[in-house]
């Protein structure tokens, strides 16, 4: 299987590669992301990244959990990236699908999240190096 690389994005005043792999599950580990809850948290969760000019690389959402790889700007924590789309999905998908509100809360308080590194380190040491030389 190749390697995606990402180019590193610019824009007015800095030069970013910001890209995380973030994950989050229902609480108690509930199967309930099927059928239509499943689209539609995927929905949810594709609308807020367009509007916050976050590219989503890859969203996976499975029964009990929801995977996604995006890249962000480095003004974005990526606990706040998590914070909000919990938050919306939560709040759209316990309006829209009443079952959800068994649920105490839709979302468990944790995540995970990784950086996904897609330059290898010699590449980062050989960029250093020479900027050295400048």
């Amino acid at each position: 299987m190749e390697r995606q690389t990402l180019d590193y994005q610019r824009d007015e005043h800095r030069v970013h590669l910001c890209a995380y792999h973030l994950a989050w599950t229902p609480k108690r580990k509930k199967a309930v992301l099927k059928g239509d809850i499943a689209l539609r948290c995927h929905d949810v969760i594709s609308e807020k990244c367009e509007e916050r000019g976050w590219q989503i690389l890859k969203l996976t959402i499975k029964p009990d959990r929801v995977h996604l790889w995006l890249r962000t700007f480095p003004s974005d924590a990526p606990s706040e990236v998590v914070r909000q789309l919990k938050g919306i999905t939560a709040h759209y998908l316990r309006q829209e699908f009443p079952d959800l509100l068994k649920l105490p809360s839709l979302w468990t308080k944790a995540y995970f999240c990784s950086t996904a590194r897609s330059v290898p380190p010699e590449i980062i040491e050989k960029y250093i190096t020479a900027q050295n030389k400048i």
